[in-house]
């Protein structure tokens, strides 16, 4: 009896941090970009290929740097691609910023990030997002500022 009630407790307990978990994810946007060298967080120093730029919403003024965002996709946004979600979330690093105007979403993934949670033919997709942690962040000493077009060099 004991061993049943521990049982039910502990599957109520992992429901209600589901939920929780759930609850606080931000609803935003994802595109894809395919340069990812030099970034404006770690310049020419490669970060793999989970990576994503933040988009002003997130950016926190350089902050958003090392910080860890788990994506997963939940529709497209356009009828060019009718079930763009594979399912299944992804983790990315933020190591770059996507500023206005030109930036189109929220987060803006590396084409490897964006092929795990859903088709690239989409282009753009709708999406929840958390935080997920924060790797140690090492900032160059040149700050770049890449727009994914053209770079600016913030000295």
């Amino acid at each position: 009896m004991a061993l049943k009630m521990n049982a039910i407790m502990l599957v109520m307990g992992f429901a209600i941090a589901t939920l929780v978990s759930v609850a606080s994810a931000i609803s935003g946007t994802a595109t894809y970009y395919t340069v990812y060298v030099p970034s404006a967080c770690y310049g020419y120093e490669e970060q793999g290929t989970m990576i994503a730029a933040a988009s002003d919403a997130i950016w926190d003024n350089g902050g958003a740097c090392g910080r860890m965002y788990r994506i997963t996709c939940t529709s497209g946004t356009n009828a060019g691609v009718a079930e763009p979600c594979k399912g299944g979330s992804v983790t990315v690093k933020i190591v770059d910023r996507c500023p206005s105007p030109g930036c189109q979403s929220t987060i803006d993934l590396s084409q490897q990030a964006f092929s795990v949670i859903a088709n690239p033919d989409a282009g753009k997709i709708n999406i929840v997002y958390t935080q997920s942690g924060v790797m140690k962040r090492q900032v160059p000493t040149t700050m770049l500022m890449h727009t994914h077009a053209s770079l600016a060099y913030d000295l």
